[in-house]
C-alpha cells in the first residue's frame, strides 16, 4: 500500500499513520495542504503517486458551521470531491470517514446504509453533500460513517476531544453540565484506525457504519470517564434544549454494525472498554483483579 492521509494531523489520521508507518507516502493536515483547492490537490497527489487516499479531514464545528456554512461547504463537501477526483486521476481508492449527523435522529432503533438520510444541522447537510459529490466520481471508493469521535489529541478548534475536554473541566473541581439526550455510538479512534485497513484487506466498497459497540449519551460517557479518573466532580444532566447551541443535534444517531460484520471482520470491542483502554493511556488507576 501506498498511502495518502489527508487530515493527517488530526486524531485519526495520526493513528492511521502510527498504524501504516513507512507506507505512508504523504500526510499532512489543512497547513500542508488546503484540500478546498482542487489544483493544489491534484498536484499533491499526482506527485505522491498514492494507491489508497483516506481524507480524514473535516469541518468539524457543529456550531461554528451553522456561522460559516459556505467554509463548512468548501472543506466538507468541495474538498472530499477534489479527492476523489485525484483519485479517478492516480487508480488509487478513496476511502472517505463521514459522520452518523447525515441523519435526523429520529429512528428508535440503530441506523442503517440504507436509512433514509435527512441532515438537522450545516454540518451535517455538508458531510451528506460530501458523500453525494463523492458518488458520481468513477473511481473504487469506501464511505465510513461513524461517531463520536476520541482519542489522543482531539480537534484543536474544539479544544480536544469530548473526553478531553470533559477531564480538563473535571480537573477545576467544578461541577460538570452534560447533556443527557442525545444517544449515539462513541468511536476510539485506534480502533477505528484498524477497522479501516480491515475493510480495505476485505476490498470492501460502497457506504458502511463502523463505530464501537454499545450506545451511549453525552452524560453516561462523561460520568463513566470521571469516574474511571477517580475524579470526585458533580456530573450534571442537562436536556439539549438547555443548551444555548447553534446547531441542532440527532436525539438518536446509534449506527447499526451489521454491513461491517457482514465482511467476516470481527466487530469493535464496546465502547466502555475501548474508554478504559484511553483512560489507562491518559493515567487512569487500573483496577487490581481479586
Amino acid at each position: 500500500m501506498r498511502a495518502f492521509i489527508a487530515g493527517g494531523t488530526g486524531q485519526l489520521g495520526r493513528e492511521l499513520a502510527r498504524l501504516l508507518g513507512e507506507r505512508v507516502v504523504w500526510s499532512g493536515g489543512s497547513r500542508e495542504l488546503d484540500i478546498r483547492d482542487g489544483d493544489a490537490v491534484a498536484r499533491v497527489i499526482r506527485g505522491a503517486r498514492p494507491n489508497v487516499i483516506f481524507n480524514c479531514a473535516a469541518f468539524n464545528d457543529v456550531d461554528g458551521a451553522e456561522s460559516s456554512p459556505h467554509e463548512a461547504f468548501a472543506v466538507n463537501a468541495c474538498g472530499p470531491l477534489h479527492l476523489a477526483r485525484a483519485a479517478a486521476e492516480s487508480g488509487a481508492l478513496f476511502v472517505h470517514v463521514s459522520t452518523d449527523y447525515v441523519f435526523d435522529g429520529t429512528a428508535d432503533r440503530p441506523y442503517t446504509e440504507e436509512d433514509p438520510t435527512r441532515p438537522i444541522n450545516v454540518y451535517g447537510a455538508t458531510k451528506l453533500a460530501g458523500e453525494q459529490l463523492i458518488e458520481q466520481i468513477e473511481c473504487p471508493k469506501l464511505i465510513v460513517r461513524t461517531s463520536g469521535l476520541f482519542g489522543a489529541g482531539g480537534s484543536r478548534i474544539k479544544g480536544g476531544s469530548f473526553i478531553e475536554r470533559i477531564l480538563a473541566k473535571a480537573r477545576t473541581g467544578r461541577p460538570l453540565m452534560v447533556v443527557g439526550d442525545q444517544v449515539f455510538s462513541p468511536t476510539y479512534t485506534p480502533d477505528l484506525a484498524r477497522a479501516l485497513l480491515d475493510m480495505i484487506g476485505k476490498s470492501a466498497r460502497g457506504v458502511f457504519h463502523v463505530s464501537n459497540g454499545g450506545a451511549i449519551n453525552w452524560h453516561g460517557m462523561a460520568l463513566a470517564a470521571v469516574e474511571q479518573m477517580g475524579l470526585d466532580v458533580e456530573v450534571k444532566k442537562l436536556r439539549s434544549e438547555d443548551l444555548d447551541a447553534r446547531a441542532r443535534r440527532p436525539a438518536h444517531s446509534v449506527l447499526s454494525k451489521e454491513r461491517f460484520g457482514a465482511l467476516g471482520l470481527t466487530p469493535l470491542r464496546s465502547w466502555r472498554d475501548a474508554l478504559h483502554e484511553y483512560l489507562v493511556s491518559q493515567g487512569a488507576p487500573v483496577p487490581v483483579e481479586t
